[in-house]
């Protein structure tokens, strides 16, 4: 299939539809400020092995961050949040 270049307000517009295109195999280069950005396509994993094998590579390039808790336990305490507050401060508020 052909890609098909997007702006990158028209991506914000019909998110969903572009996602769902995506999927379908279909890339789409997004486009900022009339310069190529970033390709959205399809992910081609076609089973558990893969895809761990794929998270691995993104790990091992930064692409992606691992997290930081493995346990799937959940903080025991919350943080209130206020208006107007950065998230890189709220951040370190929580982890200290």
């Amino acid at each position: 299939m052909a890609t098909r270049p997007i702006g990158i307000r028209e991506l914000r517009a019909d998110l969903a539809a572009h996602v769902r295109r995506a999927a379908n195999g279909e890339p789409t280069v997004v486009s900022v400020a009339g310069h190529p950005a970033a390709v959205l396509g399809p992910i081609a994993m076609s089973d558990e092995g893969r895809s761990a094998a794929h998270l691995s590579s993104l790990f091992a390039s930064g692409g992606l961050t691992p997290p930081r808790r493995t346990d799937g336990r959940l903080p025991e305490r919350t943080v209130g949040v206020w208006g107007n507050v950065r998230v890189d401060r709220l951040l370190r508020e929580i982890r200290g």
